[in-house]
């Protein structure tokens, strides 16, 4: 059954269901509720989320329209997606698909659905497998086996529908595990229609009715798509705002993304076009960059108070982008959904020497040692490169020849990852690799390569971040390690 996750731009057309047009329902309703006083479970407390009036940001960026901001991190996994897994699993319940102490609920994610099957799983009694691709924060990989997931990660570089890829691993799971089910948050109606039953009437509820502009980040168009349709049928004048991130290909029209693949902002952004995402419902596209939703993000907490997520950062660029050049008066109400927390973020964004390494900040060069300095200067060793077919066990033998602890990864002369002794160590353990296992299935997929040029101020920063450092002269390579880098400063730094 869940061949149709990856032929769904092929085979599938989108829901044309309107109430509007008088057709009955193909999806059934769930009745908007306000939160219990007294939860039965902590499920009855998703939902019913603030509305939080910015302040500071769009007073210094010259936005006299009113943005309000739907905080969906108080729901109790800290994300929105707390309300589409809800839902998924509560109509998959309705129609007999899914069975409590029967059925293996499977779910390829980018972490906050998971998070949030997970909770109505560990309440429910189901078996949840929730395939994750690498490059997703650790803290998401904790939060999921703290609420009883089965977590397997997947190479980051896969391509999205190839075997490997976390939708892959899913599908061939689900057709050997018995009563195993792929709710499938990419095509899944319960997606949408959990935020057309219940967000949008919190949204008419807190606001009166006075919504002049929505504004949503597009990762799966669940909430963009629910939100669009039921306030655009109560509210005809609303103008439906979508923003997508620089890389993805979600945008219209299709000269939007010129930029493709390589985005950093968790959560949002695809490549490819999920059916559950409508986008004939919304007026106006807006793509925004990693490094300045990022940057949003982090003022969101500093001048607002806010503790949300990288996508949020997107979410309200994108409104402070449409307001500025469509110049959207004062009296305006702009409301802007923020989807999670920073708890999945504490090592990402937030964090200073991660924003360094990644690029989207400069170090300090008051404030630290070696200004001017390069990796040129520190006299690292020089290391071989394997391919990607290379076993494990010949790997290690490698690194035991060597003397390495780790190893790029190269194909056709571009490093694709790395290897280390804690890597096979941790596949070894798990039971997730052999011996005979090629190292392309389990690479490290966010390695750093650096230039000989590079500051030695910014390596300092990427050691916070990583245990490691790939140098790349011309066709050689080097590693670095924080003890190259502290033998070059005690010998540089003055005795006294």
């Amino acid at each position: 059954m869940a061949e149709y996750i990856l032929e769904q731009s092929k085979t599938q057309t989108p829901c044309t269901y309107h109430l509007k047009d008088g057709q009955p329902n193909p999806h059934g309703h769930r009745p908007y509720q306000e939160t219990k006083l007294i939860c039965d479970t902590i499920l009855d407390s998703v939902g019913n989320t603030p509305l939080v009036r910015l302040n500071r940001i769009p007073q210094e960026e010259g936005v006299e329209a009113e943005i309000l901001v739907k905080c969906e991190f108080f729901n109790p996994g800290g994300s929105i997606k707390d309300r589409i897994a809800l839902r998924m699993v509560q109509d998959a319940e309705d129609s007999g698909r899914i069975t409590p102490g029967v059925t293996t609920i499977i779910e390829p994610t980018s972490g906050n659905t998971g998070i949030g099957l997970a909770l109505a799983c560990a309440v429910k009694g189901y078996r949840l497998i929730v395939t994750l691709p690498d490059k997703m924060s650790l803290e998401k990989v904790n939060a999921l086996e703290a609420l009883g997931a089965e977590v397997i990660r997947t190479p980051t570089l896969a391509a999205f529908d190839g075997p490997e890829s976390h939708l892959g691993v899913a599908i061939r799971l689900s057709k050997e595990l018995p009563n195993a089910v792929i709710l499938d948050q990419y095509s899944n109606p319960s997606n949408p229609m959990s935020h057309y039953d219940q967000t949008a009437e919190e949204i008419l509820r807190q606001t009166g009715g006075q919504v002049d502009y929505l504004v949503c980040a597009v990762g799966t168009g669940g909430h963009l798509t629910g939100l669009s349709r039921k306030l655009k049928e109560r509210l005809p004048n609303i103008h439906i705002v979508a923003v997508d991130v620089e890389g993805s290909v979600i945008a219209l029209p299709e000269s939007l993304n010129t930029i493709r693949g390589g985005y950093t902002v968790e959560g949002i952004g695809q490549m490819f076009i999920p059916r559950a995402c409508l986008r004939h419902t919304v007026d106006t596209w807006v793509k925004a960059g990693n490094a300045e939703s990022f940057d949003i993000a982090r003022r969101l907490v500093r001048q607002e108070g806010i503790f949300t997520g990288g996508s949020a950062g997107s979410a309200v660029l994108g409104a402070i982008k449409f307001a500025k050049s469509n110049h959207v008066p004062a009296g305006k109400r702009m409301v802007v959904m923020l989807p999670d927390s920073i708890r999945n973020y504490l090592s990402r964004f937030i964090n200073d020497p991660w924003m360094i390494d990644s690029g989207y900040m400069l170090p300090n060069p008051e404030t630290l040692a070696a200004q001017d300095h390069t990796v040129r200067e520190l006299n690292l060793p020089q290391i071989v490169a394997i391919g990607p077919e290379t076993t494990l066990a010949e790997s290690l033998d490698r690194m035991t020849t060597m003397g390495f602890n780790q190893l790029p990864v190269v194909d056709n002369g571009k490093v694709i990852g790395g290897i280390s002794v804690d890597h096979i160590n941790t596949k070894l353990m798990h039971k997730q690799a052999t011996t005979a296992t090629p190292v392309k299935q389990f690479l490290i997929p966010d390695v750093k390569v650096v230039t000989p040029d590079y500051p030695i101020q910014r390596l300092f920063m990427a050691f916070v971040v990583r245990g490691f450092v790939f140098v790349k002269d011309g066709e050689t390579y080097y590693i670095a390690t924080p003890v190259d880098l502290a033998k070059f400063l005690v010998a540089s730094s003055p005795a006294s």
